[in-house]
């Protein structure tokens, strides 16, 4: 682990300085060997999978596993996309004269070493390394044991591509042992990594937050909310609440909590309620909702933290936006929450006190996505305040620095 690290770092120099061409360079030719071996990536995930199989593992896994042609396709069209984004390192932004006649302004440059934790999806070795690429990183990937062959053979494919455009083939390794103690090892790597990503489970999750001595960026929980307010159009507020539980369900930028003005229970619940069934969703709620809907599972305390990932969602009734806001902040995990209104002054309001990666107004909460927010891509979401929050793009892998630009001028 030592000895990857020490060269993370020196490759981290040299793609420090890599001008756009030769990384975009190096991102079509990945694209392109990833193509070309196929056949090759296709048997390496087989033994994957065989050992799954033989592993107990459910069908779920096995599937989040499988590298079938549709999605190594997708693993190479990514690559092409990713290349086709604005790179952030080197922009000068802010530059302006200070009263001694120097220019002061802020340089975007790379985060340098970015080890990235991740548990059974190979897809992600090929995300994780083009976005470090294309923010001019050094990255080092330590995926699951389950997935070893399989990123083992994407690992190759990287390098491969990043030879071939004349970058240090060592700006992207991979953690050949399965052995646990190896995350332990990167996590206490203060000197050769600069930041630690880690994306999987919340046990993973909890782990790397506790153990590690490297800045982490990161998102535990994703409780995410649906406000809909006194004066929210009800069809927008159907439409947004259905769509933000059932478009998909295993998502961290799915609601998990439905919360209703008391003014509107008695018209939007049963609306909301059967197209809920029609979807198979299961519903707990507080006594107020289950007034309106004598059916349902009453909510307890441990249901407002629930992230469930599953057709489950707990329904609140509020008096007011203050108790609203009040319960987002005190229950919520400050991933994305909405509020469904025409009342642009309670909208406002909801905006600047909801403490969240992601506040929306009349949008689902599934649009907290790093596509759709226009970054192309993204490594993952943070629900932390520092360095990046939100979906993690291009930009939230590099950081700031100042530059300054004089003619001879001293300090008098």
């Amino acid at each position: 682990m030592a000895d990857l690290g020490r060269r993370a770092r020196e490759a981290s120099r040299v793609m420090a300085e890599a001008d756009t061409g030769r990384k975009n360079t190096a991102l079509a030719a990945i694209a392109e060997v990833i193509l070309d071996q196929r056949r090759e990536l296709s048997d390496a995930n087989r033994l994957d999978l065989d050992a799954g199989r033989a592993r107990g593992l459910d069908d779920a896994m096995l599937d989040r596993l499988t590298l079938n042609d549709a999605r190594i396709d997708a693993m190479a069209e990514g690559c092409r996309q990713v290349a086709t984004l604005p790179d952030p390192v080197g922009v000068i932004t802010d530059l302006a004269y200070r009263p001694s006649g120097i220019q002061v302004g802020r340089m975007r440059v790379p985060l340098g070493v970015i080890g990235i934790i991740y548990e059974s999806r190979p897809n992600v070795t090929i995300d994780a390394a083009v976005l470090c690429l294309k923010s001019g990183n050094a990255t080092i990937l330590r995926g699951g044991s389950e997935a070893a062959h399989s990123n083992r053979a994407l690992a190759g494919i990287i390098q491969a591509g990043l030879v071939a455009a004349g970058l240090p083939r060592d700006a992207v390794q991979i953690v050949a042992t399965t052995d646990r103690e190896a995350v332990g090892e990167l996590l206490r790597m203060e000197r050769d990594v600069d930041v630690i990503v880690p994306r999987g489970g919340k046990g993973l999750i909890e782990r790397v937050s506790r153990e590690s001595r490297v800045p982490v960026i990161k998102h535990l929980d994703g409780v995410c909310h649906v406000y809909i307010d006194a004066r929210a159009d009800a069809d927008k507020a159907f439409a947004v609440a259905v769509n933000a539980k059932t478009q998909r369900y295993g998502t961290c930028n799915t609601m998990e909590t439905l919360l209703v003005h008391a003014s509107r229970a008695d018209e939007m619940l049963p609306r909301l309620a059967a197209s809920f069934e029609r979807h198979g969703v299961e519903l707990r709620g507080c006594e107020r909702t289950r007034a309106v809907l004598p059916g349902i599972r009453a909510a307890t305390d441990d249901d407002w933290r629930e992230e469930y990932l599953a057709p489950v969602l707990a329904i609140r009734v509020v008096d007011s936006l203050e108790a609203a806001m009040d319960h987002i902040n005190a229950y919520g995990s400050q991933h994305t929450d909405s509020i469904v209104t025409e009342d642009w002054t309670a909208a406002r309001r909801f905006l600047r006190a909801v403490d969240s990666s992601s506040v929306m107004v009349n949008a689902s909460t599934r649009f907290a996505d790093g596509f759709e927010y226009g970054l192309g891509a993204e490594i993952g979401i943070s629900t932390d305040k520092l360095h990046a929050r939100g979906p993690v793009g291009l930009d939230g892998l590099t950081t700031q620095k100042f530059v300054v630009l004089g003619d001879g001028h001293v300090r008098g």
